[in-house]
């Protein structure tokens, strides 16, 4: 299958791609097959092994040549999707660098306090909505119990907007990049209070209206604090062994 973001070169500068013009009107296609581009661009098909094919990610810059043709420059390839202006392919895509909130410990501020506090009143609404039923019966044998509504309110409009091959691209890199601290570090207690955080911060990659409010959670995780729930006790993680930093009984 081909990720987000696909391409072709001839070997001569020329690339072709699927720009936003294209993909609103093909939201359920696959406008990153190599095969579909190079047909949509009218290559015939005993032409298009003459083409190099290549993905890139561009939140992480990694760059693949997918299928090379021998003889072609992949480095003017690679320094040519570097530059690519990626509000022409998916305006709703934020590219920016993604945050690991466990590398250090941070010691909570006041304002921090009150973000946990904040996002502790959200967090109910978040947690209880339901999932659309589509999803729901889909991905339930997936995710089972840590499934919940900020799925529903980042997917829902995420996959309206900007199709599945970019979340396949999306979210593997944010998960590779944050997840491998904050995983083995607190799934055993409070994971599935920890869910909603990592969808928080995963909307943040989309310019969306979305249905809740995350930024509280957005900015502790920005600022490299975790928020976990137990049933009782809220509680701030920070560092690499996600130690809890503060504590808080809500009354």
């Amino acid at each position: 299958m081909c990720n987000f973001f696909s391409f072709v070169g001839d070997g001569f500068g020329n690339y072709k791609y699927f720009d936003w013009e294209y993909r609103k009107d093909h939201i359920d296609g696959n406008c990153d097959s190599h095969t579909a581009i190079l047909t949509e661009n009218k290559v015939p098909p005993d032409m298009q092994d003459r083409w190099s094919k290549y993905e890139y990610n561009p939140l992480t810059k990694l760059f693949t040549v997918d299928e090379p043709v021998e003889g072609h420059d992949h480095e003017s390839a690679e320094a040519w999707v570097n530059a690519l202006d990626f509000k022409q392919i998916i305006p709703q895509l934020i590219i920016k660098p993604i945050v690991n909130p466990l590398t250090k410990i941070i010691k909570p501020t006041k304002n921090d306090i009150e973000l946990l506090k904040e996002w502790s009143s959200v967090w109910p609404s978040v947690r209880d909505s339901v999932m659309p039923s589509v999803w729901s019966s889909v991905m339930s044998s997936v995710w089972s119990s840590v499934m919940d509504s900020v799925w529903s309110s980042v997917m829902d409009s995420v996959w309206d907007s900007v199709m599945p091959s970019v979340w396949d691209s999306v979210w593997p890199s944010v998960w590779s990049s944050v997840m491998d601290s904050v995983w083995p570090s607190v799934r055993d207690s409070v994971w599935d209070s920890v869910w909603p955080s990592v969808w928080s911060y995963f909307s943040t990659f989309f310019d969306i209206d979305y249905k809740y409010d995350y930024s509280p959670c957005i900015k502790l995780w920005e600022r490299g604090l975790v928020p976990s729930f137990d049933g009782t006790t809220w509680r701030l993680h920070s560092g690499k062994k996600a130690t809890i930093v503060y504590e808080w009984r809500k009354k």
